[in-house]
């Protein structure tokens, strides 16, 4: 299926000094404008030769517990640094634990994949005890991750802790060690290959992407991690399921950020030129829960956004969809202006996380919400399958 690059970017009647406020997208349009130049960081080391390791070589027994099983079973979201306190991060993991105590012989969740933001504000390793490793004590499973933005910008603001460490320093030491080290009492460092890095498990490939500080998957005029995105779709065993994660959103409605047109742009191309469409993609970076099916051909893709893992740690932090479409509430599904491309449903007030089950015929997407307040009571919100 053929594309349209999403080519549109601020409209002319700005003035040429930019100094009078962002352009706002119209309604229900799920795409930012294009940036024509975005600030991006070089990742501080080059890729190893090897970006796809088997889920086995990290945890033999639980690949071969899903194989037994016929079905593996993980958590995911992202945004989960709590830098303005934990209790939100926390509870959230102690909803994923109760899950996995849980659940019945063969549904056991099996690992935890982070879409990025770990860290905040800008990642650094003095904070990895207080916002990662205490908060996520006591989950039981290995736990993986991209990286977002804030893990991987050096950019501080005023009242932000002094960045003295380069770009992604703390998430590399942290998630892509050279072997296990033991940096907290609780868990290990991983040994993820790289940033961008390809996790091949039972019945599912998942392609982790790194999308930069402003939301590119490379530097304008280069195409090392877009070259890594289309060979490593089109080498996909065919007999899985195939997952895109990447922090930040292809598709958004939110007010603040919108989705990332050079993440659709990219994701789009590797489709064309590998011939193999995601079962779905996966992102974070907006506080929030939203859900997108966006029509390829005969089938409809899921594009979820699960950002809403602890940073925002009240109500009025999360990320709102534009106003009109919440005041009162349009109804659901809900066409955008965006061709084939539907919002299904979205959860703005409170946090949450997912749970995905997959087997040798579908994905089983669950969403989880975990109020804010004193008590924990999880409750399912959203489930569907692709």
């Amino acid at each position: 299926m053929k594309f349209e690059r999403r080519t549109e970017s601020i409209p002319s009647f700005m003035t040429r000094h930019e100094s009078v406020g962002k352009y706002r997208r119209p309604v229900g349009d799920p795409v930012a404008a294009l940036k024509q130049n975005t600030r991006f960081i070089p990742v501080p080391q080059a890729p190893p030769a090897l970006l796809k390791v088997p889920f086995s070589l990290f945890d033999p027994a639980s690949s071969a517990a899903a194989v037994q099983a016929g079905k593996l079973v993980f958590h995911c979201v992202g945004d989960t640094g709590g830098i303005h306190g934990t209790a939100t991060e926390e509870a959230i993991a102690e909803g994923m634990e109760q899950q996995i105590r849980a659940a019945a012989e063969g549904s056991v969740p099996s690992f935890y994949f982070n879409l990025g933001d770990v860290i905040y504000f800008n990642g650094q390793s003095t904070l990895y005890k207080s916002e990662f490793y205490e908060p996520y004590q006591y989950y039981p499973k290995l736990i993986f991750a991209i990286p977002g933005n804030h893990d991987g910008d050096t950019y501080t603001e005023r009242g932000d802790l002094p960045d003295t460490e380069p770009s992604l320093y703390g998430f590399m030491q942290n998630f892509c060690a050279p072997q296990p080290m033991t940096v907290s009492p609780y868990r290990m460092t991983m040994t993820q290959p790289y940033c961008y890095w390809v996790l091949d498990a039972p019945f599912v490939t998942i392609i982790g992407l790194y999308s930069n500080v402003e939301g590119s998957l490379d530097a304008r005029g280069r195409m090392d991690q877009q070259h890594f995105l289309n060979t490593q779709m089109q080498a996909a065993d065919p007999k899985k399921k195939l997952l895109v994660t990447v922090h930040h959103p292809p598709l958004s409605l939110d007010s603040v950020h919108g989705g990332t047109p050079d993440i659709l742009n990219a994701i789009d191309q590797a489709v064309e030129i590998s011939g193999r469409t995601p079962d779905a993609v996966l992102s974070g970076h907006v506080h929030n829960y939203q859900r997108f099916s966006r029509k390829v051909g005969a089938r409809k893709i899921p594009y979820v956004v699960a950002g809403a893992g602890g940073y925002a740690n009240d109500a009025r932090s999360m990320h709102k969809l534009q106003p009109e479409l919440t005041t009162p509430p349009v109804a659901l599904p809900y066409q955008t202006t965006m061709a084939g491309v539907m919002l299904e449903a979205y959860e703005q007030e409170e946090p949450g996380f997912l749970r995905v089950t997959v087997d040798a015929h579908k994905l089983l997407f669950e969403y989880f919400r975990v109020p804010f307040g004193g008590t924990l009571e999880v409750t399912a919100f959203d489930t569907f399958t692709a």
